[in-house]
């Protein structure tokens, strides 16, 4: 049984994070690359968020009675055509492989690709949020 509660607080969690990061890109890209503060924090706000995405992510295929996914990115495409659009869902995956690499810091992040999925995320958190609120309600 999908927790309407656990995934609202997960929502209630992201917000002001997307808020911060939204202020961030807005900025710019120059301030952004000459800011090493703002790339710090992006990289925290951006692993937070789309860890929590995610648990959402994990969270409704298992209670729905689907076997959980194989990794992050396949959480994501499996919610395509049950609660995300498919092609969304293929969009949005990215974001998974941008969380692991500042998760287990792989190799050191270029700043300009770190502010591409910033851009991304604060266009396209807001897609999923409300897609999720979508699936909830029906």
């Amino acid at each position: 049984m999908i927790d309407r509660e656990l995934i609202d607080r997960k929502i209630t969690l992201i917000a002001p994070d997307l808020d911060e990061l939204q202020v961030i890109g807005a900025a710019g890209v120059e301030a952004f690359l000459d800011d090493r503060r703002s790339q710090a924090l992006a990289e925290r706000y951006l692993e937070r968020v789309i860890g929590r995405m995610i648990d959402i992510n994990y969270h409704i295929l298992t209670e729905s009675g689907k076997p959980p996914p194989k990794d992050y990115y396949q959480s994501f495409i499996e919610l395509g055509g049950f609660v995300l659009q498919p092609a969304f869902a293929r969009k949005v995956a990215a974001c998974a492989g941008l969380r692991n690499r500042i998760a287990h810091e792989y190799d050191e992040i270029d700043p300009e690709k770190l502010f591409d999925g910033l851009s991304a995320t604060v266009r396209d958190v807001p897609v999923f949020l409300r897609d999720v609120h979508a699936f909830l309600n029906r």
